[in-house]
């Protein structure tokens, strides 16, 4: 933790000036640090994220909030996710806006000032920590094969926290859930999700949509299997093998 304060010590107090040499202020930067990271994992808007940053510097402009995380996300410290398109339901019920998302969670954590001891005692906000671990890994580990991160949520409850989709036109929907008492909630909606693709098909027989090839609920925990509906849980720990 010491060295992820340093390291945004740094980015509000130099390279937030660096990169373009525009003197920005290190207080609003640090602000929008930590409003990010108070949203972190969630589908929060830009003018939500100013409100919030507004409470403590009055003035703080859409334009100004704009340069600031254009600069956050051009050396790399936040980079949010994009929403997933599959050729299913009407787009006009499916969520679009984008998932904000730190590069490394521990930026996240140094933002929110946030401890170990505060996260034992605030597990939601703990899950979305473990949520952005998740996906910094799988970006990680996916990048030789060309992997893409999206993620998919349906107005009223279907989701996937992450979709996973390679080169060569495989996808993952991925579920992230810290603690095996959630795994049964993770699960639930992969099969719906896959089963809504299927009557999709059934529908439009000419051009269908590729069955996802995985379903995934990475969990904190230590044991992996696989569940009597497909979906595969697998321990967070086993993505670097």
């Amino acid at each position: 933790m010491l060295i992820a304060k340093d390291y945004l010590d740094v980015i509000c107090n130099e390279d937030i000036s660096k990169e373009d040499k525009i003197r920005r202020n290190p207080a609003l930067t640090r602000l929008i640090m930590r409003s990010y990271a108070l949203n972190l994992c969630t589908l929060a808007k830009k003018t939500s994220i100013l409100a919030d940053v507004s409470v403590e510097m009055e003035g703080s402009s859409m334009k100004t909030f704009d340069d600031y995380t254009s600069a956050l996300k051009r050396f790399f410290v936040i980079e949010d996710i994009e929403a997933w398109y599959p050729a299913i339901r009407s787009a006009t019920v499916i969520r679009s806006g984008e998932k904000r998302c730190f590069v490394d969670p521990s930026i996240a954590i140094a933002a929110m000032g946030a401890s170990p001891r505060s996260l034992e005692v605030d597990l939601k906000t703990f899950g979305f920590i473990y949520e952005c671990m998740c996906i910094r890994d799988l970006r990680i580990y996916s990048q030789a094969l060309g992997g893409n991160l999206s993620y998919y949520q349906y107005r009223y409850g279907l989701e996937a926290d992450a979709v996973l989709q390679l080169d060569d036109g495989r996808y993952a929907l991925i579920e992230c859930k810290l603690g095996s008492r959630e795994i049964d909630e993770g699960a639930k909606h992969l099969p719906e999700l896959k089963g809504l693709v299927e009557r999709q098909n059934k529908q439009e027989r000419q051009m269908p949509l590729r069955l996802p090839d995985l379903m995934i609920v990475l969990t904190g925990g230590n044991m992996a299997y696989t569940r009597d509906d497909g979906v595969k849980v697998i321990p967070s720990g086993c993505l670097k093998d």
